[in-house]
């Protein structure tokens, strides 16, 4: 299976992400965390903000400049360490982006799915 690259247009300027099995390994190496649980954690943040119109709080603002850290150093490593990459822009809408990174990762999770499933229907198991 390949990783899914998505580029988005951050502040004015295209930023690429990418996604695949390999950011679990990179973000729990970066931020010593699971990243699959950040992403619930952030998945449910934000369909607070949308259902209830509740703020992020600082730790989901946190997550998801992780997140899309990881995904953006996975799709290309120039970009250099988290702070640098941060301070390249300059206060950006995380209502804007967030849909967008959350969004690659979920083509990324339903293709591992219907790996899974193929893998599944070869085997037998």
């Amino acid at each position: 299976m390949q990783a899914l690259t998505k580029e988005i247009i951050v502040e004015g300027r295209p930023v690429k992400f990418r996604a695949s099995a390999y950011v679990l390994r990179l973000y729990r190496v970066m931020f010593k965390r699971d990243i699959m649980q950040d992403m619930m954690k952030l998945k449910s943040a934000y369909q607070n903000k949308l259902e209830k119109g509740t703020e992020f709080e600082t730790i989901d603002l946190e997550v998801f400049e992780n997140i899309a850290y990881t995904m953006a150093y996975h799709a290309d490593e120039s970009i250099g360490k988290i702070e640098e990459w941060l301070s390249s822009f300059g206060t950006f809408s995380i209502y804007e982006i967030l849909p967008e990174v959350l969004s690659l990762w979920l083509q990324n999770e339903m293709a591992i799915a219907e790996s899974k499933k193929k893998l599944s229907q070869v085997t037998g198991s």
